[in-house]
């Protein structure tokens, strides 16, 4: 009887609390015996059209690579294969698409439904960025930058990305970003190899020797345009850990996301960065017990963080954290959002084509749209 009336009790307090005003509800999650399904990308071009890119994993089996796309604003998705495992996606508004795969580049015309593999596909390329159907870049491992006016045809080295003082055998350049057109960012890291390190073994699986693997310095590498990619101004800096993550909004500001290793205080820190004044920057969030992935900065000036619940000491282990998603209209004070209680992840990513439709997908099959309600 009183388990019965405590119960009673919870239901009558959960009743009387107001509802949520805003949650991050499901709209697509693969829940297939047998196999996992792993989100790579997110793309929303337009607020009816989405793309989503990543495998389906099964025991003892090849990975299936797939894109998953919708029509109708993510209310149905369909499921279509591809001929490579994706790494990333990039579209523009009118369903022109490319996908970077793990050897090659592929284009599609018809928002993802349909795709056609770009000859001379440049390697080693985890993204890239297209400002009209002609004018892109790519960018990847071994200090590579790449321009096409082509489409992605063909391309050519970008002579500013050679300009920074740093071994291209030990640099990337991971991420690249316009906001308008014409002010565009280039971002990556130089990280010198270890010496006698602790071999192919993932962190999770010796614990005590990442424990004390510490984070060695590296070199941050930049490439800034304001012209829309007709002149590059390279930088660096020497930083802990990896600029992964760049997003950028108006009035020249834009966030970056630095990620770290297990050994480190905290698993990332986001920076707001003042583009019109000196190239001003400030440290905004960072907490011990998140893990942010992914970054988006809103026209209003609104920004979000999407990551997981670190737990414990090796943060990146096998086991997927709870999903978190953080937002700030000010950059110092961050609100911790209501999230279906199901999601979780090792990476999440964002896409958003507006302010009233912003999307997170997970790495382990889960698509959610943030939901506001009356």
């Amino acid at each position: 009887m009183r388990l019965l009336a405590l119960l009673f009790a919870v239901e009558l307090l959960l009743a009387a609390a107001p509802p949520y005003k805003e949650r991050w509800v499901p709209k697509y999650f693969y829940d297939e015996d047998g196999s996992s399904l792993v989100i790579t990308d997110l793309q929303f071009p337009t607020v009816k059209r989405g793309i989503a890119s990543g495998f389906i994993a099964k025991p003892k089996d090849k990975d299936k690579p797939v894109i998953l796309v919708t029509s109708d604003g993510g209310e149905h998705w369909t499921v279509m294969p591809v001929k490579e495992v994706p790494r990333s996606l990039f579209f523009l508004e009118d369903g022109t698409g490319w996908m970077v795969g793990e050897r090659n580049i592929w284009r599609t015309e018809e928002s993802g439904r349909s795709w056609e593999k770009v000859k001379d596909s440049p390697k080693d390329i985890s993204r890239v960025w297209f400002n009209t159907r002609e004018h892109g870049w790519a960018v990847g491992a071994h200090k590579q930058v790449l321009e096409s006016k082509d489409g992605g045809n063909s391309w050519t080295p970008l002579a500013a990305a050679a300009l920074p003082p740093v071994n291209p055998e030990t640099t990337t350049y991971g991420t690249v970003t316009f906001a308008n057109g014409k002010d565009g960012i280039i971002a990556g890291w130089n990280e010198p190899a270890r010496r006698g390190g602790g071999g192919d073994l993932p962190n999770w699986a010796d614990p005590e020797k990442a424990k004390h693997r510490a984070q060695w310095p590296s070199t941050m590498v930049l490439l800034q345009t304001r012209d829309g990619g007709a002149t590059w101004v390279p930088a660096t800096a020497s930083i802990f850990g990896r600029a992964t993550r760049i997003a950028m909004g108006v009035e020249g500001l834009s966030l970056g996301l630095v990620e770290f290793n297990d050994s480190f205080a905290y698993p990332s820190e986001v920076f707001l960065f003042h583009g019109r004044e000196g190239g001003k920057s400030e440290r905004i969030f960072r907490q011990a017990n998140r893990a942010i992935t992914d970054v988006l900065l809103t026209k209003s000036g609104a920004a979000y963080l999407a990551g997981i619940e670190a737990v414990g000491s090796i943060r990146n282990g096998p086991v997927p954290g709870k999903l978190k998603i953080l937002r700030s209209t000010d950059f110092q004070n961050w609100t911790e959002m209501p999230v279906d209680y199901r999601a979780d992840a090792h990476r999440a990513m964002i896409a958003a084509p507006d302010e009233d439709n912003i999307w997170v997908a997970t790495d382990t099959g889960m698509i959610l749209k943030l939901v506001r309600e009356q």
